[in-house]
């Protein structure tokens, strides 16, 4: 009777530097930008306060990532992790092809989005065209993920920046303006259990941190780097959201 061949693996090129980068762009997006008006509606001045405090709800979370990527430094995390919690082969099954469908339907919204800001940019209208874009935009980031991780990596990096920009841009500007107003001061008619209302919102702008786990068999020194990048990406991203 043959041996089983040894399950083949994916090669460790992700540094440190690059998982965090990659944390960092998958927490960031357009959400904070959409929600920086809400927020400031509800809590004021008080909004650092309620970025903080949704911060440290995503922190626990990111620290659970944390020991089970550490302690599971394999791809495809959710269906590992309750693969070794529940030894229920039909539940981990179900849970691994929700995150398929949800990645998706997921890219096929952002997709559709970015192709809608680009036709109204440069002036298209017909709808066909919206989706045309949208495919091309897939098909070129599937074919730079087919090229291997480094690509991706490193494709991710200059997104990441091009992204931080908008937000980093947005700081410099407001920096001749700190502490002219009072940082602790509410909205009119409004009141402390509103900063909690707003803290529901911005978890949203957090959500991201967790797909670092999902590319664990292609990090270098996993059980070191993992931890330290999902911890790194929530705190780079929490200076980011408080200063803006």
């Amino acid at each position: 009777m043959e041996e089983d061949k040894e399950r083949p693996k994916l090669k460790r090129r992700v540094s440190l530097f690059g998982v965090t980068v990659y944390g960092i762009g998958n927490i960031l997006g357009a959400g904070i930008y959409a929600l920086i008006g809400e927020v400031v509606g509800h809590t004021g001045n008080f909004s650092w306060l309620a970025f903080i405090i949704a911060s440290v709800i995503g922190a626990l979370t990111g620290l659970s990532y944390a020991e089970l990527s550490a302690m599971y430094p394999k791809s495809a995390a959710e269906f590992v992790y309750t693969e070794e919690a529940f030894k229920i082969r039909l539940l981990s099954f179900l849970i691994g092809w929700i995150i398929i469908f949800s990645g998706i339907f997921s890219a096929a919204t952002v997709a559709l989005g970015f192709a809608g800001y680009l036709a109204n940019l440069i002036g298209i209208s017909p709808i066909f065209l919206v989706v045309i874009f949208a495919v091309l935009l897939i098909i070129i980031l599937s074919l730079i993920n087919f090229i291997g991780i480094r690509a991706s990596t490193w494709t991710n990096i200059l997104f990441t920046f091009i992204e931080a920009s908008g937000l980093i841009l947005i700081i410099i500007i407001g920096i001749p303006y700190l502490g002219t107003i009072n940082y602790f001061v509410l909205p009119i008619g409004g009141s402390f259990g509103a900063i909690f209302s707003a803290v529901a919102l911005i978890f949203f702008a957090y959500i991201g941190f967790e797909d670092i786990a999902n590319i664990a068999e292609e990090v270098k020194k996993p059980a070191r780097n993992l931890p330290r990048a999902i911890i790194y990406s929530i705190i780079i991203t929490t200076v980011l959201y408080c200063l803006t």
